[in-house]
């Protein structure tokens, strides 16, 4: 079960997991035969082997070669169903709203007697000359599958995707770097983490950086009855809430339940009236969110908040922002029944201090100086908390001017964590520019457009240019200081060059699981074929039933025209769409595909075709789902027995969906028809189909990607700061930076730990 769980783990960083010494591999060991099978097989999924990981595999028990086969196929997707509704759908079948009409009317008005047609599993009655039923696998009325493809394509790909060796100790410096993260880490950092946790003990003297991070590691402590330890990493009341938010939502992030209640009645609404279950879903979310705890986590949570290290009016303020939701959480932990309990004194003051309200707050004194423009005192405020000077910095520089903004914040800059310094020159140009509308991602999924602040207005172009050059500058001659303070014994750098075309993510962290890659969001993939493949495959391991989840794309067209390929519309010019399905059938789940035409693209003037699937069922996109894309140079296939278009050697990007995924739809990728790249895109969104996908939000996040700084700009700022010379290859280069070592987002984030 272990080596099971490593190897996932491995496989997202392009490795394979060996319980073996890496001193001890023969390097002229000759290869063995099962070896040399287990690499065919692998071959066939997609898959070439290093050199040194072939020697080690020579060592290996066939049962180990044997399981990680398994495991390949489980996260490959070899062994579930993907047939399409329709044959051959290459070849459209030429079904039509006039055939669901008829259809429709002839099943409604029971006029099965008086026409001729056929009766399928599903009691749909298919009248002649509408639906080609011969064309398809299941009822083109309902979208209810009957046939299942056992076997999937295999060895078609043109590029395999090259596995180095994974041994416990690089296991356990991923294990490291994900604990020690500057940034908040993504879904797929997050179950790394949650399984590495399960299978190692946590290292000791490790800096947990991120409260995210902490909360994982609170909870697996805690689970293991180490509540001691766990509370020594609980600093503030506001630790508290969000470890207790956790357990009952799943996510790390502290939402009010008025918004988790709003968002399950969007989730749950349906275009047609009677399938519209938005008030029944916002009660049911309302019944799940009651706090309910045993008396083991309440006096656990007491003693927490009684051996706080701040005093009592620090921690009531500490508390304040999140004021209702205490006062909900404190009657559900009983905690005025602990605070009367000899040894809970320091719990007692807290709650009576918390209560009466005997305390100022820090942000109110800040609103009140920043209203009568007291700037003094706003600033000096400010340089007391420099988190919080960051995060408004921009509005601060717009109400009390740039010079007397900048110089403060400077003199505390050195006290904050290098990705808000990165943030900030990230978004600076967005934020100063009056005619450009800011995005904001939510936890709840979707895209919130912000307005440009109305200060703007009172500023030349000239001026708000200048304060965008003073942003970035600032940011650089930070970076480059802190740099400069590391001592380092290299003489050169290696850059690889696709490292210039990934945007360190701040801020748009991934919300969904990439179990054969670990690429940040941002990331361009060059396509090599005529041929595009998207594909989503749902329903793993659930039970038959109605499950109705919708794979499209939108296709923008010259003069803002838009066509779209979807479940209304299975045939548009440069793509094909293999069926809607509505049904799933047991265990095994099943697929919809759409095939995208460059050349007919190219011919239609197509600008980019933009990605998505949604859920048209109600509720959230369903857990487990997996979409991507497939490209090649050599012709994919497409069975004309039971419509099958799945290769795992021809998978270039695919990504799945979490657990804990509250998002209706998601923009997956964009295709940039004249630059032939697919641009990884993770940008959730709320409508049922895909006419609720905003294409300009869709251009506005683009466009903020591509003004993020790149991994290898910022490794450029840090060849300058340290005297490093940057050589072409990455022969004898003291430091490599290459498009393997940026597979593993946590090591990235490394360099804004300075």
């Amino acid at each position: 079960m272990k080596n099971q769980k490593l190897t996932r783990v491995a496989l997202r960083y392009h490795a394979l997991y060996l319980d073996i010494d890496r001193e001890e591999i023969d390097m002229s060991s000759e290869v063995t035969v099962p070896v040399l099978a287990f690499t065919a097989r692998l071959k066939e999924n997609g898959f070439t082997l290093s050199e040194e990981l072939v020697r080690a595999l020579n060592s290996a028990k066939t049962d180990v070669l044997l399981s990680i086969t398994d495991t390949i196929n489980d996260v490959m997707g070899c062994n579930l169903n993907w047939a399409s509704l329709v044959k051959g759908w290459d070849v459209p079948t030429g079904e039509s709203y006039f055939d669901h009409l008829i259809t429709l009317f002839v099943n409604v008005c029971d006029l099965k007697e008086k026409v001729s047609g056929t009766k399928l599993p599903c009691g749909h009655y298919i009248p002649e000359e509408t639906f080609p039923i011969e064309r398809y696998n299941g009822c083109p009325f309902c979208g209810t599958p009957f046939e299942k493809g056992d076997l999937v394509y295999k060895g078609q790909g043109s590029k395999l995707k090259e596995l180095r060796l994974f041994t416990e100790e690089d296991i356990k410096r991923v294990y490291t770097t994900l604990l020690i993260s500057a940034t908040p880490l993504d879904a797929t950092q997050r179950e790394t983490l949650e399984t590495l946790l399960s299978v190692y003990d946590l290292p000791n003297g490790v800096n947990i950086n991120m409260k995210e991070t902490l909360m994982l590691v609170v909870k697996t402590l805690v689970a293991n009855g180490r509540d001691d330890e766990a509370a020594k990493l609980m600093k503030t009341p506001a630790d508290v809430l969000r470890y207790l938010w956790f357990l009952k939502t799943g996510n790390v992030q502290v939402v009010e339940p008025k918004t988790l209640i709003a968002h399950s009645r969007r989730l749950y609404y349906h275009m047609w009236g009677a399938l519209d279950r938005g008030a029944d879903a916002s009660k049911e979310m309302k019944k799940k969110l009651q706090l309910k705890y045993d008396r083991k986590t309440c006096r656990m949570v007491a003693k927490w908040l009684n051996g706080m290290n701040m005093s009592s009016h620090q921690a009531a303020e500490n508390m304040n922002p999140k004021r209702g939701m205490w006062v909900r959480m404190i009657r559900a932990l009983r905690l005025g029944e602990y605070s009367r309990k000899s040894g809970f004194e320091n719990l007692a003051e807290l709650l009576d201090v918390f209560y009466k309200q005997e305390y100022d707050t820090w942000q109110g004194k800040v609103d009140d100086a920043r209203i009568h423009n007291d700037a003094d005192t706003v600033i000096r405020m400010l340089k007391e908390r420099p988190g919080l000077f960051a995060r408004c910095l921009f509005a601060t520089m717009l109400r009390f001017g740039k010079e007397k903004t900048l110089s403060a914040f400077n003199d505390i800059s050195h006290k904050l964590p290098a990705r808000l310094l990165l943030a900030l020159g990230n978004t600076a140009e967005l934020y100063f520019s009056d005619l450009q509308t800011r995005l904001a991602r939510p936890i709840t999924g979707g895209i919130v457009k912000i307005p440009a602040n109305k200060l703007l207005a009172l500023y030349s172009t000239e001026e708000k240019m200048d304060m965008i050059a003073s942003i970035n500058e600032l940011f650089k001659s930070s970076m480059e200081r802190r740099f400069a303070s590391l001592q380092t014994d290299s003489k050169t750098m290696y850059i690889d060059s696709s490292l210039y075309n990934i945007p360190i993510s701040i801020g748009d962290r991934s919300a969904t699981i990439q179990d054969t890659s670990c690429a940040l969001m941002g990331t361009r993939f060059p396509i090599e074929g005529d041929n595009i493949r998207l594909f989503m495959q749902w329903g793993k391991g659930l039970d038959a039933q109605h499950m109705d989840m919708d794979l499209s794309c939108m296709i923008a067209l010259p003069d803002n025209k838009v066509s779209e390929c979807a479940y209304y519309s299975l045939e548009t010019k440069g793509a094909k769409h293999s069926g809607d399905i509505r049904f799933i059938p047991e265990m095994v789940g099943t697929a919809e595909y759409i095939e995208l035409s460059m050349p007919e693209l190219i011919d239609a003037g197509a600008r980019y075709v933009t990605f998505t699937c949604n859920a048209y069922s109600v509720g959230t996109l369903s857990p487990n789902l997996v979409v991507g894309w497939m490209d090649s140079i050599h012709p994919m296939k497409i069975s004309e027995k039971n419509g099958v278009a799945y290769d795992p050697s021809c998978v270039q990007h695919m990504v799945r969906i979490s657990e804990n995924n509250i998002s209706k739809g998601l923009v997956f990728g964009v295709l940039d028809i004249e630059k032939r790249e697919i641009i990884w895109l993770e940008m959730p969104f709320t409508s049922q189909t895909i006419k609720g996908c905003d294409t300009c939000s869709v251009e506005m996040l683009l466009h903020k990607l591509e003004s993020k700084l790149s991994v290898g700009e910022l490794l450029e700022l840090k060849a300058a700061a340290q005297n490093l010379y940057v050589v072409d290859t990455p022969d004898n280069a003291d430091e490599v930076y290459t498009y393997e070592w940026a597979l593993n987002p946590a090591d990235v984030s490394l360099l804004l730990s300075v």
